[in-house]
């Protein structure tokens, strides 16, 4: 009860605890994870792509693929479509792609009944239009990253991208919505400059990533709405 942030209209809490405290009393939920999950669902539902999420990165994921008829993504570091954003750029419409990812797909994969939309720095205006025609109450769960020990690790891309959405939405901020607006606000005339310098970008490029946080950080850069509609994201237009 002191954590499901009830008195508020607008909620934001971290990770798979965050959305389990939070799912029971909202009319949607926008799963955030900037870097990459979520950017990726962007850019693949924009071109006309159905995305369907996948906890797990192993040989299932081929099987669950072949169930969709869907192909299923690679490792980041592979070839062809993967977590990578900039390997999703050119996506067929109509291709159904099959995203493992151990945060944000996880977190889409477990929100029930509760209307289910991917959200990001690219998509975050188009977003806040969109959510007030399922009600009232939403919340925002950034993603966060992991630790070698598979602990959360706060990302800070998450924060932005949960900030910007909350800043176009109406509605009562509980403090902790409040205070991912109040970061976005602050970070908001330079972004890419602070998605290459926090610690998941640094990290991506140095995997020579470093297209995917230029891409990441295009604020409201596309109109596309992804809406988790039978197990895979599809294009909600406005």
């Amino acid at each position: 009860m002191y954590f499901d942030q009830q008195p508020y209209d607008i909620r934001c809490d971290w990770g798979l605890a965050g959305l389990t405290h939070l799912s029971p009393s909202s009319d949607a939920i926008v799963i955030i994870d900037v870097l990459s999950f979520s950017t990726c669902v962007d850019i693949a539902v924009a071109n006309g792509a159905t995305v369907y999420p996948y906890r797990w990165h192993d040989t299932s994921a081929d099987v669950y693929a072949a169930s969709r008829g869907a192909i299923a993504a690679s490792r980041r570091q592979g070839t062809g479509y993967s977590l990578s954003p900039a390997s999703l750029r050119h996506i067929p419409p109509g291709t159904r792609l099959v995203l493992p990812s151990p945060n944000g797909s996880t977190l889409s994969l477990s929100t029930g009944a509760v209307h289910t939309f991917a959200g990001c720095l690219r998509n975050a205006d188009a977003i806040a239009q969109t959510l007030p025609q399922y009600g009232n109450r939403f919340s925002l769960i950034p993603a966060g990253e992991r630790w070698p020990d598979d602990s959360l690790r706060f990302a800070v891309e998450d924060l932005l991208g949960a900030g910007a959405i909350i800043h176009h939405l109406p509605g009562t901020r509980s403090p902790e919505a409040a205070v991912a607006e109040a970061t976005f606000l602050r970070f908001r005339s330079d972004l890419a400059t602070c998605l290459q310098q926090c610690g998941s970008g640094r990290e991506l490029q140095g995997r020579n990533f470093s297209e995917d946080v230029i891409l990441a950080a295009a604020l409201n850069s596309s109109n596309a709405v992804p809406i988790l509609i039978d197990d895979g994201f599809v294009r909600r237009n406005l």
